[in-house]
């Protein structure tokens, strides 16, 4: 895997006086490094799909366009259909919702939010969670929807 050593004179015999010193060659096998590059390029290809898990809501349908991306990760409250309420991928009780963002708010540099709530929610529950939000410091809140929703000219899009 490693360097081998050749004699200095090619091999055969003494040559001159004195014992002949080992050289090391400077030719490095590099086709092991490769096999174990090409199988962990394979590893991650196969896994980093898995690593984008989300919960599954079933988001209402509008004609409104995607936001323009932010260079911070979005903040993301989600409100499933049995109640549920999750930061990002973590559960959270409803009275630790405000003193976590107002933690949260102060760690971030900008205040937007997005809030992903099941269609299935009443809309008095998903203001709830949108007043618990200004009140824990944000004020920028985006609901995400899925496109293809009606657009009220008459076309479905």
């Amino acid at each position: 895997m490693g360097a081998g050593v050749m004699k200095k004179g090619g091999g055969g015999g003494r040559r001159g006086r004195g014992r002949s010193r080992a050289q090391a060659m400077s030719e490095i096998n590099v086709t092991p490094f490769v096999d174990v590059m090409l199988v962990l390029l394979i590893i991650f290809m196969v896994a980093a799909p898995l690593l984008t898990v989300g919960v599954p809501v079933e988001l209402p349908r509008t004609a409104a366009s995607a936001l323009p991306t932010e260079q911070e990760e979005p903040l993301t409250i989600t409100l499933t259909a049995d109640g549920q309420l999750l930061i990002q991928n973590s559960d959270t009780a409803e009275d630790e919702l405000i003193p976590k963002l107002r933690a949260i708010a102060t760690e971030r540099a900008d205040d937007k939010v997005f809030l992903r709530a099941d269609g299935a929610i009443p809309y008095e529950r998903v203001v709830q969670i949108m007043g618990a939000l200004n009140a824990g410091g944000f004020r920028n809140i985006g609901l995400v929807t899925d496109t293809g929703g009606p657009t009220f000219d008459g076309r479905d899009g």
